[in-house]
Parts: C-alpha cells; structure tokens; sequence
C-alpha cells in the first residue's frame, strides 16, 4: 500500500514538489535573454553612430583649417607679395575667423627664394563621445609654401613671316611678348634668369656677332644665315667642327623680304637680361617671308646647347651678352637649371628655294641675285621651260615638318622643355606645334587676344608657385 499511495502522487514529498515546479518554468524561459541582447546592441549603435559624427566634425574642421592655411602660405611665399609672410598669414586666418588656432609661421627666404611654412590645431567640442570623458578632439593642419626661382635659360621662338602681318597678329604677339618678359625678369630674378630671343621667318639670321664665332665659308657680306644638313636638326647643339655653308642672300619675288633677313631687329639675341633692350628689338619686329619654324626651333635649340658656351664666353667679352650669364648655357644634369624654349608660330612649315651653284659662284653673281627676285627675274628674262636650271627646291612643307619633328625630339631628349603657341593656325599646324611641346598641357591654340594669356601663363608656370609639402 505504501507503494501504490507514492506512485500516485501522495505522500510526504507532495509539497516540495508543487512549491518548486514555478521556479523550474523561470529558469527554463529564454525569451527575457533576446529583449536585452536587443537593447544592447541598440545602444552600441547609437554610441558608434555618436563616435562617427564626432569625428566627422573634427575633419572638416580640419580640412577648412587646412584650405586656409594653405592658401595662407601660397600668398605668403609669393616673391611679389611685399607685406611681411607672418603678417600675411594672420591676416588669412584672421578673415576666416580661424586666427586662434594657429600655431607657428616659419620663413626662410633669400636672393631667388621664399618658403614659408605653417602649422594650425583645430579644436572640436565632443557631443557624444564626452559621455565616455573625452570632451574635445584636436586636429593638426600643417605645409609649407614655396616660390624659388632657380637658373632659368629661356628661347623665345618669335614667328616673323609674311602672314603675321594681317589681323593685327603682329601687333598682338608684340604686346604678348613684352608682358613676359616683365613677368620673367624681374629685380629679385638678377643673374638668374635669362632671354634668348630667336626671330625666324623663311630663316634665321644668326648676326655678324654669332656668325663670326662660328666656321663658316663665307661668299658675301650681305646677310648672316648659314644652311644646315639634315642630320643636324637630330641634336639639339650646333657642330664646332664643321665648316658651314652660309645661306644665298636671295629672295623669292621682288617684293618679299630677303630670304635671310638682313635687318638688325632680325639677328639672334642670346642671354639677356635687359628687358628694355629686348622688348626693344620686339617693338621692331616686321613680318615678312616664308614660314620654317624648324629653323627657328634649331637655333633655339642650339643657344640652350653647353656647347654654345664658347659663343657666349666671347659675345659675354664684347658686350653682346650679359656678363652673369659668362658660364651658360649650363650643363644639360644642372639641376639647378631649367631649360625652355617657347615656340611660337601662326602657319605651317613652307617651301623655300636655292640659285644653282653654278648660277651663285661669283661676287657678281651675289650682287645680282641681292637685286632681284628669283621668280621675278627669271619671268622676266628666261624661257619657262629654262627655269629649273636656275633654282632648286631646298625645303617643303612635308619635309620641314620632319625636321622639326626631329629636332624637337633631340631637344626634349636633352631635357629642354617646350612651350609651343599656335596662333590662329590651321589644324595641321596645332598637329605639329602640339607634337613638338613637351606635353599636350605645354600646347596653346589661340586666337586673337588670347596670345597674351598663353604667353602670361607660360611665364608664370616657368616662374611657378607650388607647394613642396
């Protein structure tokens, strides 16, 4: 019986057994456990989210602390600027409300150079993350600004042919052309700086001061011109051991200009740094000829070459160069030397013509041929069908645009950088200005006043302001 009433249920132990069945039913129950997990993680992302939006406001307090401070410093080191650099900074800080937060301002500036550096601390006051004790975040801006004008040897490749006489394009190149030279030299710039000027039409005169430094054989004293071979647009340098050929002095019609200029506003210009004697020889430019800026190219070339160095060694001596410049053209691995050449045209490359030598072999001949035209000449007394006997054609345009392309390569391998303008030019002729600049960003096609924005922005890129930091 004791048996049976204990299966059944009853018994002593009935009680405890009823008292603790609640307690298992709590401890069995899991959904209470989720409910917390749920809220956890609710109040994770709210102070992750906090976190978050703390530090985005601390960058772009940073970042507008970093804009001004580094347009602070631009305009600090620019050489031109003439109030004191510290002074300048606080006034850009001061503007943008910013002035207590900045730290330092360090100058170093001397003959050809001003670097200026600047450190900033942005502070910003925590909304969410000052619930964990951290109240601010700080922020450092910092950089350095620097305008440093190192050797500088600049040709300037001035397109003087016939066409530059229509649409005020002449006139305009002159305006263009004196405004870089005041943006280049400069008082702070003494010594440091200098100006070849290359005029160039149907050929370049190299001037009696030039040319009487080089071996030429020489058959008249009217002109100054000598005649390259191809194999020389292929290097930059002109060849000390060859013995030249001076150019006919010739022209094409009577009414053209002689095929080798003979004005002295025509002759080369080689390491100056007189600005008003250069812009001078500007005023002076007249257009006239043909068109071969290979030619011009080659001697703006040759003039950068460290080879050219005992030309100007002796026109240093008689006055016809500066005598700053007694040690340039510098190597081509001077570091501390940027070579550049600005090229400037607004056609294509033309044909050009040469008397037969058996027609120019006498100072009669020579003095004949200064007189007269040779198309005019022989239209007037030679048979049609006699005419190739007298003349040859020396260049074209296809073949001129091969030699260009040659030598500008050779200048560009010698690390010479290459500016180069198409004014008002035909697409073929933007084709070839812009395959001989140093990059497409070194090619401007203009038109009309827009001459003088891309002189005034190669000026300013070759004297140019960057940040260093």
């Amino acid at each position: 019986m004791r048996d049976k009433f204990r299966l059944n249920g009853h018994g002593p132990n009935k009680g405890n057994a009823e008292r603790r069945a609640p307690f298992k039913k709590f401890k069995d129950d899991e959904e209470g456990s989720l409910v917390i997990f749920a809220v956890f993680m609710v109040l994770m992302i709210i102070t992750m989210g906090g976190i978050g939006v703390d530090l985005m406001r601390s960058e772009r307090d940073r970042t507008i602390l970093q804009h001004t401070l580094d347009r602070a410093i631009l305009a600090a080191a620019d050489l031109d600027q003439q109030q004191a650099p510290q002074t300048v900074v606080n006034d850009y800080f001061e503007a943008a409300g910013l002035e207590d937060f900045l730290s330092s301002v360090t100058v170093d500036e001397g003959i050809n150079y001003k670097t200026v550096g600047a450190e900033a601390q942005s502070i910003t006051t925590t909304a969410f993350m000052k619930l964990s004790g951290v109240d601010t975040l700080s922020a450092t801006a910092s950089g350095v600004a620097e305008e440093r004008i190192s050797n500088v040897e600049i040709s300037m490749v001035l397109d003087v042919s016939g066409s530059m006489g229509s649409n005020n394009r002449m006139s305009r190149l002159k305006t263009a052309s004196r405004t870089f030279i005041d943006t280049v030299l400069k008082p702070t710039n003494q010594g440091l700086i200098s100006v070849n000027i290359i005029p160039y039409d149907e050929h370049v005169s190299a001037g009696s001061e030039i040319y009487n430094e080089l071996n030429v054989t020489t058959q008249h004293g009217f002109s100054h011109c000598i005649e390259f071979d191809d194999y020389e647009f292929e290097q930059s340098g002109l060849n000390f051991s060859k013995t030249y050929k001076q150019m006919q002095h010739t022209r094409l019609y009577d009414s053209w200009g002689f095929q080798c200029p003979v004005e002295d506003w025509a002759d080369i210009t080689v390491f100056s740094e007189d600005s008003t004697a250069l812009k001078n020889q500007i005023n002076q430019l007249q257009p006239s000829g043909n068109t071969h800026i290979f030619m011009g190219m080659k001697w703006a070339a040759a003039t950068l070459d460290p080879s050219f160095n005992s030309v100007v060694t002796q026109l240093v001596a008689s006055g016809d160069a500066d005598s700053d410049f007694a040690d340039r053209p510098a190597a081509f691995d001077d570091v501390e030397t940027l070579k550049t050449i600005v090229l400037m045209t607004d056609g294509v490359n033309t044909s050009s013509y040469r008397v037969q030598d058996w027609a120019y072999d006498s100072p009669s001949d020579y003095a004949h041929w200064s007189n007269w035209g040779i198309i005019n000449y022989l239209n007037r007394y030679v048979r049609s069908n006699q005419h190739h006997h007298y003349y040859s054609t020396k260049y074209w345009g296809s073949y001129g645009d091969d030699l260009m392309a040659s030598v500008c390569e050779a200048a560009k391998d010698d690390g010479i950088v290459i500016w180069s303008i198409g004014f008002e030019v035909n697409d073929h002729g933007a084709d070839i200005m812009k395959d001989c600049a140093s990059s497409p960003s070194h090619f401007f096609r203009v038109e009309g006043v827009e001459i003088s924005e891309a002189f005034d922005a190669i000026a300013r890129q070759i004297n140019q302001l960057r940040l260093t930091q």
